[in-house]
């Protein structure tokens, strides 16, 4: 059996405005005024295997950026559990904390605004795995030199700034820096997102060598299918915070189950040359701060009934290895029963 590596538990991450002094005045003389609560992830639970590729899709707005950050430990959920390697990260303290940290990094969208301006490629990079001991002082340099080769840019170019270097760039020095203290999984929140189309190729098979050169488990963050398409082992698609559908990729791809990620399959778009038209998902995503009662996509849901207005449909598998949150599997059961 393959080890499960990462295992979340019934995660949800709330954010809270609080009311400011003014709020709170007004509602000591009986405004209705109250506290606003962002539902960004409510209640996802999903594993990833050692060396797999799990795919993480959705609408932006969606939670799995927030998601994201809480596996690599940026931010703490608001319920349930993140554990790696059996181990709960929220509880870990001192040295166990550390390690977790370390075995768990973050590729991010944007390069330029999460490399430091002021640092040199060879301390961004370096600088993690001297200050944590992983590699001694006075091999600094050359494991540096090691990594940027690695990732396809040349050694001589490691003293220079990040704005001295192109998007592409800027994304393998981010990629580099991730690697540069040996962790096991990596969570990549669209990170070839902000590059062009040929260079989105050139880092996605990157990412897939080095999944190859160092055993690395991923966890690939985006909104485009047709990037998670080729690089993801399972898809996991994300609606207003919860998880709709969780499956193979090839079989998620062919044939998807729950009305959202037909929809999301069905815009994606092909080289074939009939003609097609396009279209958006009806409606607006419905509002964090008020998500609609029973099934989050029913607004929008074109085979929406009564049931799914009131209902909240449960994760459930329908089939080996694929799981769907739609009442439509049980009235299809039904009927088949019948």
């Amino acid at each position: 059996m393959t080890e499960t590596i990462l295992d979340i538990d019934a995660v949800s991450k709330r954010f809270v405005k609080e009311l400011d002094i003014a709020e709170r005045t007004a509602r000591l003389l009986g405004s209705s005024v109250k506290e606003q609560t962002v539902h960004a992830v409510d209640e996802v639970s999903l594993s990833v295997a050692k060396g797999e590729v799990l795919g993480l899709v959705g609408e932006s707005g969606c939670g799995k950026s927030t998601l994201g950050r809480m596996v690599a430990g940026l931010m703490r959920p608001s319920d349930g559990e993140i554990r790696f390697r059996g181990r709960n990260i929220g509880t870990l303290k001192g040295a166990e904390a550390r390690d977790a940290a370390l075995k768990i990094q973050m590729v991010f969208q944007d390069p330029m605004s999460s490399l430091n301006p002021r640092l040199r490629v060879d301390e961004i990079v370096g600088e993690a795995p001297r200050v944590h001991g992983i590699v001694p002082r006075r091999e600094v340099t050359a494991y540096v030199d090691d990594l940027l080769e690695r990732v396809g840019l040349d050694p001589s170019t490691r003293r220079r700034y990040p704005h001295q270097f192109s998007g592409g760039q800027r994304a393998r020095i981010g990629i580099a820096r991730a690697l540069a203290v040996k962790p096991d999984f990596i969570v990549c929140d669209e990170s070839v997102a902000a590059l062009d189309v040929s260079i989105q190729a050139q880092i996605l098979n990157l990412f897939m060598r080095l999944r190859e050169q160092f055993d690395l488990t991923y966890l690939f963050i985006s909104h485009d299918l047709g990037v998670v398409e080729h690089i993801s082992d399972r898809i996991a698609v994300m609606y207003l915070g919860r998880l709709v559908e969780l499956g193979d990729a090839e079989v998620v791809f062919s044939r998807p189950n729950h009305p959202y990620t037909q929809a999301l399959v069905e815009e994606i778009p092909t080289f074939e040359t009939k003609k097609k038209v396009y279209g958006a998902i009806k409606g607006e995503i419905p509002s964090p701060l008020d998500p609609p009662p029973g099934c989050h996509f029913h607004p929008r849901c074109p085979h929406a009934f009564e049931r799914c207005r009131i209902e909240r449909p449960l994760l459930k598998e329908v089939a080996p290895g694929r799981l769907s949150a739609c009442h439509l599997n049980d009235e299809a059961s039904r009927r088949g029963a019948a």
